[in-house]
């Protein structure tokens, strides 16, 4: 792997540290110290404004808009139409002058500049010195946070201190306008308050409102003029500072959005005034409480810790908290998306990413969390069986990218190749209940599902005409480094399986509750013949593999492709989208991520570890891991095979991912997805856990730099606490009953005081 870090942050076991402005870095600074709750983000961006190269980000989640993105008439399959997230109101709008100078970090004189990210606490702080052209150095401390007890409520503090008697003009305001020369938004009403002001504003086309207010407070009297022009509206006042005196000012927010365009503006309007007006809308130092008290609660239990080795402590802490922070299920009506609230690169759009790799964190830490996410799929399946229509099939084609269920992705060599959704849905159905144990679920919503799935890969699908099996041709696997293939080899064998899975849920839902199963059946429309149908392609399911090697064929092929050395590709050339032609990247034996290698990871206990080692020595060196997916993946099968040196490589890659921007593009917001695969790097890697057998297994492994390192994980209403010392394991139950696991092949039962076993030979690197 040709790629490097590029470290500009501090090392701290809880905190995100930048020391000194690195302008060059700051894009990537703005999504990196980017806050959210899960309801709304904002990147790290200078609220006082600046001049030099940022970008602003404001958003609410769930909240796009429409866009035509082909001209009419269009070959019939890819979309026309697409959604996207777009900016939201900056809340957070500040100007400051002291004199006639503004205060504009690109053009002023400044030292001691410091900004913080307390992952403890879930609070953003800037401070520097602004020196000041008439002599004053004033003190400048920014500090922010979007409340976790309350995701409709967030919060900004500004506290200035001169080293002289000076004043600073002040104002602050809520601004519906897109950076830049395109404006999304409509306003529909402004208004100033007695202490702050408000504004809502409509998308054109979605009809999407969303509605901001706010309210001033400080440390000493204001007065307020009142500002107000196109889409904004704020307050002007003048800030005394008297010499060496700290002088606080509040802003507290109120948001709201409303999806629903059957919703009158009026009633909108009326619901944000009266949550204003209510005492839950708390003074900064008031509402700062309940919100740490949450990260604190939150810490117990999702908390990953390494002993010897900070940097990567700190990178997967961090992964931790902004996935957390993006989504722990608190709307069941929104997903997790690929770049959280921390930028509008993908969208905002949910991919097959939350399935694959965001479900296990969610399942092993929030189960109401991953529930709510497969329910996000059950609210669009109706759009997932009209997308199908698209493709000339049937059933049910989850989307290759959406927010609101219908495709949105309009690169058609993905948005209508990639196919394989819609069975990383029937895998996070299997895997859920699997885990947890709640065949109901498959009642209440995954047998309509499974059903839906299983009969549109069936329409997709066709029978090979020298080979006479069943397969599924022109595709694109999760590689995305060919298009157009046959026979994608983990599309195949997750189809396979998902007709299993299906089979096998129609007889529980038939044993469970007879009556809704009927009623299940008559709403699918089931045909008799279906399910003998989706048996019989499922034991005819082509899966190309050489038998000598052992090693499975990405897809027909591919063996036979020129290769590339990807070691050889200089770092300068990443990402290979922006400096390689599209279609070269499809002429080799490259892969982007791990496509053949998540079949070993999912269902580990179905394959030797001699086809493990001889798949992974085929497919890693080939990897360019131009995907934020593919290093925690290749991490987690090196640390299983006992490829020491290259799992805490990759490791330190997949942890870091963000914050020494790996990938050269963490500009355009967090790899959030893909954070899920740090965690899983630690749990299912060194942790060496694999949920696929009957019960929870476990063959940890530890590093050579590391003296220790422990986790959680929630399991049937228990908490099982992993700690893995250079000898022995101690597996303990915190809370909860006895967990029944295997540990080296042996079973053995987790308890209040916790059962130890010793490392075998080889597992210490």
């Amino acid at each position: 792997m040709s790629k490097v870090a590029q470290q500009f942050l501090d090392i701290d076991p809880w905190q995100v540290v930048e020391t000194g402005f690195h302008p060059d870095r700051h894009q990537v600074a703005e999504s990196i110290f980017a806050t959210g709750n899960e309801f709304m983000g904002v990147r790290a961006y200078f609220e006082e404004g600046y001049s030099g190269e940022h970008l602003l980000g404001s958003y609410f989640n769930g909240i796009y808009e429409y866009e035509d993105v082909q001209p009419k008439p269009w070959p019939k399959g890819p979309i026309h139409t697409t959604h996207y997230m777009v900016n939201g109101i900056d809340w957070l709008f500040t100007r400051i002058a002291c004199g006639d100078e503004d205060l504009d970090l690109a053009r002023v004189r400044f030292s001691g500049f410091r900004r913080s990210l307390d992952l403890r606490e879930g609070v953003y702080r800037r401070e520097f010195t602004w020196a000041v052209k008439g002599g004053a150095k004033i003190r400048m401390l920014f500090e922010r946070f979007t409340s976790m007890a309350d995701p409709h409520l967030a919060y900004q503090r500004l506290t200035a201190t001169a080293d002289r008697d000076t004043d600073l003009t002040v104002e602050m305001g809520l601004d519906l306008g897109e950076p830049g020369s395109r404006r999304f938004w409509t306003e529909v009403k402004a208004a100033h308050l007695p202490d702050g002001a408000a504004i809502q504003g409509r998308l054109p086309r979605s009809g999407q409102r969303a509605l901001a207010a706010m309210r001033l407070s400080a440390s000493t009297l204001l007065d307020c003029e009142e500002v107000r022009r196109e889409c904004y509206v704020g307050q002007r006042f003048q800030l005394v500072l008297p010499k060496g005196v700290a002088v606080t000012v509040d802003r507290q927010v109120v948001c709201r959005t409303e999806r629903d365009t059957a919703v009158k503006d009026a009633a909108v309007w009326k619901a944000a005034m009266t949550e204003l007006k209510d005492r839950r809308v708390l003074s900064y130092a008031a509402a700062l409480v309940p919100h740490v008290a949450y990260w604190t609660r939150t810490w117990k239990d999702l908390d990953v810790t390494i002993d010897g080795d900070p940097a990567n402590q700190q990178g997967v802490r961090f992964c931790i908290f902004q996935l957390h922070q993006t989504y722990h299920g608190v709307d069941p009506s929104l997903n997790v998306a690929a770049k959280g609230l921390t930028g509008q690169a993908y969208g905002g759009h949910t991919w097959w990413d939350t399935e694959t790799y965001c479900l296990p964190f969610y399942l092993f830490n929030n189960p109401q969390a991953a529930r709510n996410l497969l329910g996000y799929r059950y609210r669009t399946l109706a759009n997932a069986i009209r997308r199908s229509a698209s493709d000339d099939a049937v059933g049910a084609r989850y989307p290759m990218s959406s927010i609101d269920g219908y495709e949105a992705c309009g690169w058609w060599a993905h948005g209508d190749l990639e196919i394989h959704v819609s069975v990383a849905v029937a895998y996070g159905i299997w895997h859920y209940v699997h885990v947890t144990g709640e065949r109901q679920y498959l009642v209440d919503e995954g047998l309509e599902m499974l059903l839906q799935i299983s009969r549109f890969y069936a329409s997709r699908g066709g029978w090979g005409q020298r080979t006479g099996e069943f397969g599924l041709y022109g595709v694109m696997g999760p590689d995305e480094f060919h298009m157009m293939v046959d026979n994608n080899c983990y599309t195949n064998v997750m189809v396979k399986k998902a007709f299993g899975w299906t089979l096998d849920a129609m007889k529980d839902v038939k044993r469970l509750d007879a009556k809704r199963y009927a009623a299940i059946l008559k709403r699918v429309g089931l045909k008799p013949s279906e399910p003998k149908e989706w048996a019989r392609m499922a034991a005819k399911m082509r899966v190309p593999q050489d038998r000598t090697s052992g090693v499975f064929e990405q897809h027909d092929g591919y063996f036979n492709y020129p290769h590339t050395d990807c070691a050889k590709i200089p770092p300068t050339e990443f990402p290979l989208y922006k400096y390689w032609s599209y279609f070269r990247i499809f002429r080799t034996d490259m892969i982007k991520q791990p496509d053949v290698l998540l079949l070993h990871f999912f269902f580990g206990g179905e394959y030797s570890l001699a086809n493990k080692k001889a798949n992974y020595d085929f497919y890693e060196p080939r990897c360019s891991h131009e995907s934020s997916l593919s290093p925690g993946v290749h991490s987690i099968l090196a640390a299983e095979l006992g490829y020491h040196s290259k799992a805490f490589a990759y490791w330190g890659h997949a942890a870091r991912l963000d914050l020494d921007d790996w990938n050269r593009n963490s500009n355009e917001g967090l790899h959030t997805t893909s954070m899920a695969a740090a965690w899983l790097n630690v749990v299912y890697g060194f942790g060496g856990m694999r949920s696929d057998g009957d019960r929870l297994s476990f063959a940890p492994s530890v590093p050579k730099a590391w003296k220790s390192f422990s986790f959680r994980v929630t399991y049937r209403g228990s908490v099982l606490q992993v700690a893995v010392g250079r000898k022995d394991a101690t597996f303990t139950v915190v809370s909860g009953a006895s967990v029944p696991i295997t540990a080296f092949g042996k079973a053995v039962t987790a308890t209040a005081a916790g059962v130890s076993v010793a490392l075998p030979k080889g597992r210490v690197g």
